[in-house]
């Protein structure tokens, strides 16, 4: 780490960090929602004497203290990733998340630096992410899926804000979606050995929204089994045999989804397809780009 630090310092460049206010508020009983979001009535935490109110300053300092420790005590910081997931977990929501982005942009333009360096800012903050990754590994939580500003999909979760006020993110358009087709639990059938069924399907599918906190938490037996047909359904393109699981598998054309919680229909995988998806993720980077430029970040 030395070597690099140096090599670092040496020609100028900056060092990378991540933080993550929600992991901290997951992990750690002693931080709260509000001192995760900035607010100012959160409860502060004298730490060596410095005053904190957020989460946020008081991550950034300890990268800072640390490498002063060990002799870069001016080393410049970017911020690589730093989030609110909308999902999965209790506090993970969409509205959380707009409200911990906005304060975020917030705190930065305000320019008031942390207790230990006062009146200075990352050189640059990167938000993550673009997108859900329904692949992505969840050893950590089952948030871990859900932290895109837009679903997998390419729907605007919440409205966003890089310094010009919140304004409506744009849903991408012709979407190139699989037929309108869901796989359900047939309530006809035998339904013994439904939820361990369902648990093998959920192994291999997405069914984080239906943990604790999650968006389909409170959806009630047998409904939550469907949840996780239809996620391992999608996930293999609606083959008729993934809604088989051992006869309990129904196919319907009626939508099964519930105010809160959605039964996705899958994109299509073909290599055409694919080429189309590219072409609207590089859309939505261009326009939060843009954004990003407009506002002068």
């Amino acid at each position: 780490m030395i070597q690099l630090l140096t090599f670092l310092s040496k020609h100028h460049s900056p060092f990378f960090i991540n933080i993550n206010p929600f992991l901290s508020l997951h992990q750690n009983k002693n931080i709260s929602l509000n001192f995760a979001l900035f607010k100012g009535h959160a409860h502060p935490i004298n730490d060596s004497h410095r005053i904190y109110k957020n989460v946020f300053d008081l991550s950034y300092d300890s990268f800072i203290i640390a490498l002063s420790t060990i002799g870069f005590p001016q080393m410049d910081i970017v911020i690589g990733k730093i989030g609110w997931p909308t999902d999965g977990a209790a506090n993970a929501t969409s509205a959380i998340a707009e409200t911990f982005m906005k304060d975020l942009v917030d705190h930065l333009h305000s320019k008031t630096g942390t207790p230990f360096r006062p009146k200075e800012i990352p050189l640059e903050v990167y938000i993550f992410s673009l997108l859900d990754e329904d692949k992505r590994n969840i050893a950590t939580g089952n948030f871990e899926r859900h932290w895109g500003i837009f679903t997998f999909d390419g729907q605007a979760k919440y409205r966003v804000d890089f310094g010009q006020g919140l304004r409506n993110a744009v849903n991408v358009q012709n979407v190139d979606y699989l037929s309108s087709k869901w796989c359900v639990v047939n309530n006809n059938k035998d339904l013994s050995n439904a939820t361990a069924i369902s648990l093998e399907a959920c192994s291999s599918a997405d069914c984080s929204s239906l943990s604790p906190g999650g968006s389909c938490s409170n959806i009630i037996w047998p409904t939550n089994i469907s949840y996780a047909f239809n996620s391992f359904y999608q996930q293999n393109d609606q083959r008729v045999d993934s809604c088989n699981f051992s006869g309990l598998g129904l196919i319907t054309t009626v939508d099964p989804s519930l105010e809160s919680c959605r039964f996705s229909v899958g994109l299509r995988n073909s290599f055409s397809s694919s080429l189309h998806r590219g072409w609207w993720v590089v859309l939505i980077i261009a326009g939060l780009s843009v954004s990003l430029l407009d506002a002068g970040c």
